[in-house]
């Protein structure tokens, strides 16, 4: 198993709860407009390129990857900004997004990790 992606929640916006099927994380500099509706994290590298086939570990749960939008990379490799969706879509239809497989959204608190592995 190689790690491709690791970090840790450091802080929830006031509206995280209010998205359904997805959660939004952004490093510190999120726009005003977007911080109550993002989990904080830490803006972290990334090891290697992110696709569909990996799995996102969240809180030790693994969740199979279906589909990799096209800025994922460059939006969590500079600004720690991804959208997580659990619709089990297999086309990109959000280029920010990281799609997963159907399942209920975890709820993350600070502390929780998240991690990508291959």
């Amino acid at each position: 198993m190689a790690v491709i992606y690791d970090n840790k929640v450091k802080g929830l916006g006031a509206c995280v709860a209010e998205f359904e099927g997805m959660f939004i994380l952004f490093g510190d500099n999120a726009p005003d407009t977007l911080k109550d509706y993002c989990y904080t994290i830490d803006v972290n590298p990334i090891q290697q390129e992110i696709k569909a086939g990996q799995k996102a570990v969240i809180d030790g749960k693994e969740y199979n990857i279906t589909a990799v939008g096209d800025v994922v990379m460059q939006n969590l490799g500079n600004l720690g900004h991804v959208t997580f969706s659990f619709t089990g879509e297999t086309e990109a239809e959000l280029p920010g997004t990281i799609y997963l497989e159907e399942a209920t959204v975890p709820k993350l608190e600070v502390g929780s990790t998240i991690q990508i592995i291959a």
